[in-house]
C-alpha cells in the first residue's frame, strides 16, 4: 500500500483545506490500514451498503463524498484487500482460481485442470463475482440438462453425427448414382427422339425436364460426395471439441455439487457473498458489527 499511504500523507499536508469530517475519515482509514482491519476499510469505502447488508440497518446515511477522497486509489485498495478475500474464497469456492492481471484486477478461472475456462472477474472492492455471461449460462444449462440425463452438447453432437452419416451414404452410393445417371441419360435420349406433334409437345417437354432435374440432383450429390470426407473429418473435430466441453462442464458441475449440492445454493451464496465475507471478518475478531 505504498501508493495509498503516500496519498494519505499528501492528504495530511492539506488538512487545513478539509472539513473535520473528511480529516477524521482519512485518519480512520489510515489507522485501519495500519491495523490491517479490512472490515473497517470496507465499511469506510461504502458505509451505506455496510450498514444495510451487515448491520441490517435502515439508515440512509450518504457517505459517497467521503469515499470519493480515495477514489483514485481503488486499484491499490483492491490489491491490498484481495489477500484476505482470496484466502476466504479459497475455502468457500475451492474450485475458483485467480490471476491478478494488473494491480487490483483479477480474472477468475474455473478449476486447475487442462483447458480450464476463464469464468469472469473478481470485484474485490464490492466483494462480488462478475461472471462471464456466456460461460455462466452454459454451466446453468448443464445443470438443467443433467436432470434429463443429457449433456450440454447432446443435441449438437447428435445433429453433427447424423450429418456425417448422410455424408457417408453419399460416398457409399456413388456406384448406384452412376448407374442411375446412365439410365436417365438413356431415357433422355429416347424422349428426345419422340415425335413432337403439337398435342404431344407439352407432355414431352415436361418429361424431359423431369429427367434433367433428376440428373441435376445426382450431379449435386456427386459434388457433395467429393467433399464428404473432408466434411466428415471437420465434423469429427467438432464432436471432439463439443465432447471436451461437456467433460469440462461435468468437472464444473461436480465441483459445485461437492461444495454446494446444487446450482441454486451456489447462486444463493454468490448473492450473499458481501455479507458473508464481512460477517466472517467480524467473527475473526475484526471489531463487532455494532461498533
Amino acid at each position: 500500500m505504498k501508493i495509498q499511504r503516500k496519498k494519505l500523507r499528501q492528504a495530511r499536508l492539506s488538512l487545513t483545506h478539509l472539513s473535520p469530517k473528511k480529516i477524521n475519515y482519512l485518519q480512520t482509514l489510515q489507522s485501519a490500514l495500519h491495523d490491517h482491519d479490512d472490515r473497517q476499510i470496507y465499511e469506510l469505502i461504502d458505509k451505506t451498503r455496510y450498514e444495510r447488508e451487515v448491520k441490517k440497518s435502515r439508515s440512509t446515511t450518504k457517505t459517497q463524498e467521503l469515499a470519493d477522497l480515495v477514489a483514485d486509489d481503488h486499484e491499490q485498495l483492491s490489491h491490498y484487500l484481495s489477500e484476505k478475500l482470496i484466502d476466504y474464497l479459497g475455502q468457500t469456492y475451492p474450485f475458483f482460481y485467480y490471476d491478478e492481471v494488473k494491480d487490483g484486477e483479477f480474472d477468475i478461472y474455473f478449476g486447475n485442470w487442462w483447458d480450464r475456462r476463464k469464468f469472469g472477474k473478481l470485484d474485490v472492492l464490492n466483494v462480488a463475482f462478475k461472471f462471464d455471461e456466456t460461460e455462466y449460462n452454459k454451466l446453468k444449462r448443464a445443470f438443467e440438462l443433467d436432470a434429463l440425463n443429457q449433456r450440454y452438447n447432446t443435441e449438437n453432437i447428435a445433429d453433427i453425427t447424423a450429418n456425417s452419416a448422410e455424408l457417408q451414404k453419399l460416398i457409399e452410393g456413388q456406384d448406384e448414382r452412376d448407374h442411375e445417371k446412365e439410365k436417365l441419360r438413356q431415357q433422355l435420349k429416347e424422349v428426345s427422339q419422340k415425335s413432337t406433334l403439337p398435342w404431344d409437345s407439352g407432355k414431352v417437354k415436361e418429361e424431359r425436364q423431369g429427367i434433367v432435374d433428376q440428373l441435376s440432383k445426382l450431379a449435386d450429390d456427386d459434388e457433395e460426395a467429393i467433399n464428404a470426407n473432408k466434411k466428415i473429418k471437420e465434423n469429427d473435430e467438432k464432436i471432439l471439441s463439443l465432447s471436451k466441453e461437456d467433460t469440462i462442464l461435468t468437472y464444473e458441475k461436480q465441483s459445485i455439487q461437492q461444495k454446494f449440492e446444487d446450482f441454486s445454493h451456489f447462486e444463493s451464496h454468490n448473492q450473499s457473498l458481501y455479507t458473508d465475507y464481512l460477517t466472517n471478518l467480524i467473527g475473526k475478531g475484526q471489531v463487532k458489527a455494532d461498533d
